[in-house]
Formats: structure tokens, sequence, C-alpha cells
């Protein structure tokens, strides 16, 4: 049509095209693909060859992917896994806040960076938030969401989005301190009124609406539905003055109990990844290299000094609560970022007068390279944890401080089930065992599970699997087997390998957290491997088998031929091939 402008059109294929190829060339290169989208960012946007020139509708429509992220975060994330977690989420991230808040005031105010102590404590408002978009996509793609490492990050990140919102309504106070206290309490009477109206919606009102849009049996319906949802609850938290990111979640913990939250989350998930790579580019295009280049020394420096600092408080404040040391330092790794957010406040900073050009330009050049680092460093965590742990001051703190965890386990023990790993696997191989009378004794390092356990008068330790000073008061060498049910792949070969070299005889049973980890756990030493997807589908063939009166030996027959060619004709051919090409030492220090 003539006189159209297709400039936007133009810029839109422009970022989806370029993320698809750099998040391609981060696949080839066992990256995170969210890095390669920042990266495109950074090289199309006004900074690098400035193909970008629609760059405020760009962030718009990455305000949508960050809304639809946290959507799906809040369908996952359900009632009954905060409470889990509730004591770390409340407790320990107001603790972090205010930490963060107190220490970055003082440091900054003594070392001269800031001129006034409100300026101080807006700066420490900034570099508390960390990233829930990125450390969220980094779990997901690592398939470590429902890991105890990643409720504990996701329930203190989500914390600091709710946290977020009533920095935003208080910051603009602190130029007239007179003001302070009654913008405090409208932002909180605000927050209250809005949860209150969520929970009595999401009790009353959006059940009944998804259930008489999911009766049309009309996918596009529900989908808009479920659209319309997420951004319409996250557009009333931006009129109120609270974090749309804040809203989304909600939204999502809405329909996270009712009988559609699978199929509305199912939907929601292309869109959801779709979108966010445009928010990943967006955040690529603020990074200015001349910036970084000329002030490449102060800006390292910064990085540095945040993500070892915010670490060193996140780490005690987790393992006080509970927590293994091994999920301390994981989570404190994974939250020693600053958040996407914090670019928020640094706007609202500058047009305060908080803050000046310079530094807010160092701000944003600290805040992006911390975010390209957070993969890398949630990477290598695990073997950044076993290492620390292995430390002799901490070692010898370690052995103290499980003396008080450990329950009784006699010395003479012998001839049982070692389970590492309580969650919804772990606890069926324990009731079936004890059901079959057999004595089982439980490896877990969740303070939940550990409190079900002791209800129950199951024998357990309380630690990480994987760490060598727990599997050797497990007396795995006077036990009959070891099933593996731990939701982490990492922790999952580091515990097998030290079980083999503690007990070489035992049979172990290892949980497989993807096609190419059969091979691989086989290949350490796992005397039998389970695959779950491939089990449920099995067991789905056997009850088909069954209805169409097929012979049930026979079906049984060629369902065992299956799990002892260890699933080998019904897998991916072509990983296998691939597999067998690499090296062994490559496969084995893979995450």
């Amino acid at each position: 049509m003539a006189g159209v402008d297709h400039t936007f059109i133009f810029d839109i294929t422009t970022v989806f095209g370029s993320s698809a190829l750099g998040g391609f060339i981060a696949h080839r290169l066992r990256q995170p693909v969210l890095l390669g989208y920042l990266a495109c960012g950074l090289i199309i946007g006004p900074f690098g060859l400035g193909q970008i020139t629609q760059i405020a509708e760009i962030k718009s429509l990455a305000e949508i992917g960050v809304a639809f992220l946290l959507f799906a975060l809040g369908v996952e994330f359900s009632l009954a896994e905060i409470k889990r977690v509730k004591d770390i989420a409340i407790k320990g991230s107001l603790l972090q806040i205010g930490l963060t808040i107190a220490l970055v005031a003082v440091f900054t105010i003594l070392l001269g960076w800031v001129q006034t102590p409100i300026e101080g404590v807006f700066m420490g408002a900034v570099l508390s938030l960390s990233s829930t978009a990125v450390v969220l996509k980094t779990l997901t793609e690592r398939g470590e969401v429902n890991t105890i490492h990643g409720q504990v990050m996701l329930a203190i990140l989500i914390a600091q989005d709710l946290a977020l919102g009533l920095m935003l309504a208080v910051l603009p106070a602190l130029n007239q301190p007179d003001n302070l206290v009654p913008a405090l309490v409208a932002a909180v009477i605000k927050a209250v009124l809005f949860f209150a109206s969520a929970i009595a919606a999401g009790y009353w009102l959006i059940p009944r609406i998804m259930t008489t849009v999911a009766k049309t049996e009309n996918s596009e319906l529900f989908l808009l539905t479920v659209i319309a949802l997420c951004l319409g609850v996250a557009l009333v938290t931006a009129s109120l003055g609270l974090s749309i990111e804040m809203g989304a979640f909600v939204a999502g913990l809405t329909i996270s109990e009712i009988d559609y939250s699978d199929q509305a989350l199912a939907k929601m998930i292309p869109l959801r990844d779709t979108f966010a790579s445009l928010f990943f580019a967006s955040i690529g295009m603020l990074i200015n290299p001349t910036t970084l280049w000329q002030n490449f020394g102060v800006i390292i420096g910064l990085v540095t000094l945040v993500m070892l600092g915010k670490a060193s408080i996140v780490l005690p404040i987790i393992w006080q609560f509970g927590y293994s040391f091994k999920t301390a330092v994981i989570s404190s790794l994974g939250l020693n970022q600053i958040g996407e957010f914090s670019f928020v406040l640094a706007v609202l900073g500058e047009k305060l007068g908080f803050i000046n050009q310079d530094q807010y330009d160092l701000l944003i050049g600290t805040t992006a390279i911390t975010l390209v680092l957070t993969p890398i460093g949630m990477k290598f965590s695990p073997e950044i944890a076993q290492k620390l742990a292995t430390m002799p001051l901490i070692v010898d703190y370690l052995e103290q401080r499980q003396q008080t965890k450990d329950i009784s386990i006699p010395e003479t023990i012998c001839d049982h089930i070692v389970v590492a790993g309580y969650g919804r696997v772990g606890r069926v191989i324990v009731k079936v065992l004890r059901d079959r009378g057999y004595l089982v004794l439980v490896i877990e390092n969740s303070e939940a599970a550990i409190r079900s356990l002791r209800q129950e008068s199951i024998p357990y330790i309380f630690g990480d699997a994987d760490a060598k000073l727990v599997l050797e008061k497990a007396h795995l060498e006077k036990a009959k087997a070891l099933a593996i049910a731990l939701p982490d792949p990492s922790s999952t070969r580091i515990l097998l390998k030290q079980a083999m070299e503690i007990a070489p005889g035992i049979d172990i049973v290892a949980r497989s957290h993807s096609d190419r980890e059969i091979d691989l756990l086989t290949k350490i030493g796992a005397t039998e491997v389970v695959q779950p997807e491939f089990e449920a589908a099995l067991e789905m063939g056997r009850q088909i088998f069954s209805t169409l009166g097929e012979d049930e030996e026979e079906v049984g027959a060629v369902i065992q031929e299956i799990r002892t060619d260890r699933y080998l004709s019904v897998r991916d051919f072509k990983r296998i091939k691939d597999f067998k090409g690499r090296k062994d030492e490559e496969i084995v220090t893979d995450n």
C-alpha cells in the first residue's frame, strides 16, 4: 500500500532475524542462547551498526516479553511451591535487600562516589535487585527450575520484583523527606489492595472465565483470553505505580491452581520465548562499546566488586536459613548480577538528580556485563561449590555443622538402600521401598523435606548428596543399592562418580534427564539408567496394547527388551552418533 511506513516492520524483522542467528551461534558454541540475543542487540543497536531506529517501540514489545516470562513463572511457581520457600522468600529477601542497600550506601559515601546518604541509598536500591529474566531463562535452559537452588533463587527474585514497586513509589519522595512516610504508606496500601483483589479474582472470577472459554473448545479464544489476562493485570499494577512484572506474575499465580493451568502455560511458552528474545536484544542495545572501552578498567573493577559483593551477602543468608552449603553457593552465584529492572531505577535516578550522566553510563555498562556473565557463572557454579567445599577451613566447619543436622545413624547400619533426593520422584521410591520392608536412608538438602522425613521417622542425612563428606556418612560400602533421584543433571553425575570411588561394587539406579545422559551415566558406572519420559511412553504403550487385547506377556517382553537395550531402539540416533563421536573427557565435564 502506497504511503505506508515499513520502518517498524523492518526493525522487528531485523531483531528477530539477528536474534535467531545469534542464538544459533551461541547454541553451537554450547553457550546460553540469551548471550546470542544480547550480542546481536549490541551489534544492530544504536551504538553498533545503527540498524534499529524504532528503539522505543522495540522496548515496548520487550516489556511484553518480560510480562510473559513472569506470567509463565507464576503458572509454574504454584502456591504450594511458594510455601516451601516462604521463609527465604520473605525474610531472606528482605534481609538481602536491606543489607545490600545499607552496605552500598556506607561504602559509596566513604569512597566519595556519592555526595549524600540519599544518593547512597539510591545506589544500594539499584544494586540490590537481580535479574529475574536472565536467571529464569538460564534455569529453564538448564532444566533446573525445580531444583532446590532454582526454587530458592526464584523465591528471592520474585520478592525483589515485588520490592521494585515499593522502590518506585518511595524513591521520588526521597527528594522531599516530608513526603517519605505518606509515600511509603500509600505504596503499601496499593500493594495490599492489589493482592487482596487478585486473590479474590483468582478464587471467584478467573476460574469461571477460564472454564467458560475452555468449554468453547476454541484454542484461539483460549489463547487470547490468557494473553488478555496476563497483560491486563500487568497494566493494572503499572497504573497503580507498581511494577508490570509483579502484575504478570500474580496473573500467573491466579490460574496456577485451576484445571487449565497446564494448557495456558503450553499456549504461552512460544509467545514467551519469542518476545523474551526481544527483551534480551533490547538490553544489548543499551550497551555503548565506546563507554565500555573508555572506562574499561573502572567498569571491570565495578563488575568484580558488585558480583563478589552480592555473592558474599547472599551466600551466608541462604546458608543460615537451613539450606546446604552447595545450594547457598550456587544460589549466590546466580543472584550476583544487577537486574535488568535496575535500568528503570537508573532512569528515574537520573531524572531526580541522584546520579549524573557519567554515573548512569557506568551503571548501564556494569549492569550489562553482569547480565552477560551470569549464565557463564551459573554454568560453572556446581564445580565452584564443589571446590570450595574441599577447602580445609570450610570442611572443618561443615563437619561441625553436619553433626547437628544428622539423624542418629547407627554405625552398624547395613543392607540399607540410599535414596539421593526426596522430591516428587524420591518420595515415590522411598514409599515403595518402605512398603516392601526395606531399610531406607535418604540424603536431602531441603529443610522442608527434612522436616517431612523427621515427622515420618525416616532416617536421613541433611546435605548435598554429591558431597563426599555426606556420602561417607551414608555407609555406601554397607548398602545394598543407591537410587539417584536428583533433579540436577550436574549433581547426578558428580554423585555417581563419588559413589563409585567409595563403593565400586554397589548397584546404582540413576535418573537420566536427557537422551544423551543415558550413555554418560552408564559409562560412569550406573547399573541401570531410567529416563522418565521414555518410561511414561512405555507404560502408555503397555496400557494401549492391553486395551487392544494384545497378549500381556508378549508386550511385557517387548518393553523389557527396550529397557535392556537402554532405550536404544526409540532414541534419537543422530544424537547417539554425535555423543559417541565426542571425547569422554568433554562429556564428563559438560554441564
